[in-house]
């Protein structure tokens, strides 16, 4: 092994970055700093699902990965609910599944904020670095060397390896792709409005039997152009409420925000059935008005990585959420990545690290960034195959069939596999 380490930059401290950080920071042979461009380390949004894919990555991470789950208030599911709520079939099951009846674990729901800090407590605070937002970056054209990263506060850090995990608008990924369409999101069209409710209040609002902190539950509602989620997290302290719906028009445009009214959410809601009209009227159409986002994911990227670059989580393959999985795949590459780099005993070895990982993990991301697109229009009643006619068939979930039942430890050891082959391509070319 080199007796320099390998010096680590992970660019943004989202959940991805963070991830990354805690299972690195412990390898000896690697100096890992992480920049985060605002002033403080934070997480926006409000909660992320951890499915039973996701939590077979932490299980290989070790334990103190899976415990830091479960101090941040993850709340496991014990079942999932798919309903209609217009139509003939209004109040029909769609589809479900249980833990018992599954016979393993489904998915927690935690939030972003409480896991953010759980991931970042114990790591030295002079590994973390607030206020620094990448501005641009020089390598050498080969992509071989170190790679010099220049702040807008005017610093520089120098590094041999770079992750990007600085989400869907980012620069790494720019760097990597350069002109490619690839390197831009866009707009599905698809908006959203959420929103966390004391447990209490949206039990009162919901109905006891849909919202029970011993019987913890997700449902989705499938309307005409419309869909409602909730579920719980924090300890059962907290329900999160989801509205959702789609504007055509928004595709071909660059909005990432949209004004939803408290009339368009009773329009859309109005033929609901009553006890959820009345729950989005409690807990939502008190506000004349709501800050709703439109939903917006990559396009497929010719690669994830180039020499000393990469990029992971969002940065790599932002997707909508329509099949919880934006936080589980960010989990899966932080496995990946650590696996990787932890047997890396070089920076030249670090780079056929990111390039097994790119190989490994793209096709993967690509197809479920696909997937949940597909899944949303299902989820709003606009399938072209289904619309609103889903009568209990038990299809819906067999969607989800290929994210949660991987085999992680068998797609970790691919990953090695294929570095093992990268490293020895190189030494054969000398």
């Amino acid at each position: 092994m080199s007796s320099q380490p390998i010096r680590v930059a992970i660019s943004a401290g989202g959940l991805a970055g963070a991830s990354l950080l805690r299972a690195l920071i412990d390898f000896p042979h690697l100096d890992v700093h992480i920049f985060e461009s605002a002033a403080a380390f934070k997480e926006a949004g409000l909660a992320i699902g951890v499915t039973r894919n996701a939590q077979a990555a932490l299980d290989l991470m070790g334990p103190s990965a899976v415990e830091l789950l479960k101090r941040a208030g993850a709340v496991p599911m014990r079942g999932v609910r798919f309903m209609i709520a217009e139509g003939e079939g209004q109040g029909e099951v769609i589809d479900e599944i249980d833990d018992i009846t599954a016979g393993t674990r489904l998915t927690s729901i935690v939030h972003r904020a409480a896991y953010l800090q759980e991931l970042l407590a114990d790591v030295p605070r002079e590994r973390m670095h607030a206020s620094k937002k990448l501005d641009k970056l020089d390598r050498n054209a080969d992509g071989g060397g170190p790679v010099t990263l220049y702040f807008t506060d005017g610093t520089a850090h120098e590094c041999d390896i770079l992750i990007g995990a600085d989400g869907i608008h980012s620069t790494v990924r720019k760097a990597i792709l350069g002109d490619d369409p690839a390197a831009s999101p866009r707009n599905t069209g698809l908006w959203l409005v959420m929103t966390l409710q004391p447990y209490a209040e949206a039990q009162a609002s919901i109905g006891r039997g849909l919202v029970d902190s011993e019987d913890a539950r997700e449902y989705s509602w499938v309307g005409n152009n419309s869909y409602v989620m909730h579920n719980l997290l924090s300890d059962g302290q907290l329900v999160q409420f989801v509205i959702a719906s789609s504007d055509e028009e928004a595709k071909s445009s660059d909005s990432w925000r949209r004004t939803v009214r408290a009339d368009e959410i009773k329009n859309l809601y109005r033929d609901w059935p009553p006890h959820l009209v009345q729950a989005i009227d409690e807990l939502l159409c008190k506000k004349p008005e709501h800050d709703g986002i439109y939903l917006w994911e990559h396009p497929p990227a010719a690669t994830y990585a180039s020499g000393a670059l990469c990029v992971m989580g969002d940065a790599a393959h932002a997707t909508t959420p329509w099949q919880g999985s934006g936080g589980g795949m960010s989990i899966e590459d932080t496995l990946i990545l650590s696996t990787l780099l932890g047997r890396a005993k070089s920076s030249t070895e670090a780079r056929a690290a990111l390039k097994a990982y790119d190989q490994v993990r793209r096709p993967r991301t690509q197809r479920i960034v696909d997937s949940s697109r597909g899944t949303g229009v299902i989820l709003i009643g606009k399938g072209e195959q289904t619309g609103l006619e889903m009568k209990k068939s038990g299809t819906l979930l067999r969607r989800w069939d290929f994210i949660l039942d991987i085999d992680m430890e068998k797609h970790r050891d691919e990953a090695i596999r294929m570095m093992d082959a990268e490293l020895a391509r190189e030494t054969a070319r000398g």
